[in-house]
């Protein structure tokens, strides 16, 4: 029995369906995570008015349950009575079908898990910044170095631990996501917002076939190790190579 699991995932277009929905999500919020939490931590270690106010309103989705802040973003995002579509309807704007198209859908999870997300990446590279000697950017600047510059050759490499960390551990978040799209979409429209965590549940919970939703818990896991190895083997390399 536990080969022919195996074999039927093969053959199971759902399944193909979900790890598709699962390498888009992850390509998608993987980077733009990264790239936001470290734009925010520049931004916060900066001289800013009320930044402390602002670290916490960025942080707070990491500090309350999951189910909660997808709750809340079916506050923002509901087809009918979310706040995004009645501000659009008010700016003369049509509303977004967000519940009832795929796109529109698999769009608000994302921006949802960017929320999430963002927080904990940004505190993260906000240590890795506050690490860095202010010598190095006065240095940089006596040699003429532009905001750019500095960021680019020095902000980015001097942080390259900390994005091989949130790398990993943003990849395995999203790999393993679940209670954003259970609450906001189910899943739906259709197929277009199933992954491969919510069709193990589907699989283990709703139709009780269990053996078929373990087989594919074991692929979530066998993707997850095969993935961190590869990002722990480059890394290694890179250090070594360094």
């Amino acid at each position: 029995m536990g080969l022919a699991n195996y074999q039927r995932l093969v053959a199971d277009p759902t399944f193909w369906q979900s790890a598709l929905n699962t390498a888009v999500f992850t390509l998608l919020t993987v980077p733009l995570s990264l790239a936001l939490g470290l734009g925010l931590a520049v931004l916060m270690n900066s001289v800013l008015p009320g930044r402390r106010l602002f670290r916490t309103l960025i942080y707070l989705p990491m500090v309350i349950s999951g189910v909660a802040t997808a709750l809340m973003g079916v506050l923002l995002f509901d087809e009918a009575t979310g706040i995004v579509n009645k501000l659009l309807r008010e700016g003369g704007l049509a509303a977004i079908p967000w519940q009832s198209q795929g796109s529109a859908a698999f769009t608000s999870i994302i921006l949802v898990t960017l929320w999430i997300r963002v927080g904990f990446n940004m505190v993260i590279y906000l240590a890795a910044l506050q690490g860095i000697s202010p010598e190095l950017y006065e240095a940089a600047r006596l040699e003429g170095a532009g905001p750019w510059q500095q960021f680019r050759y020095l902000t980015v490499p001097l942080v390259g631990p900390s994005t091989f960390f949130l790398l990993i551990m943003d990849v395995i978040y999203s790999f393993q996501v679940f209670d954003t799209i259970f609450v906001m979409t189910g899943g739906g429209p259709g197929r277009s917002t199933s992954v491969l965590v919510t069709y193990a549940y589907e699989n283990g919970f709703v139709t009780r076939d269990q053996s078929y939703a373990a087989a594919i818990g074991i692929v979530i896991f066998l993707l997850t190790l095969l993935f961190t190895a590869i990002q722990w083997r480059g890394n290694r390399s890179r250090d070594t190579a360094g």
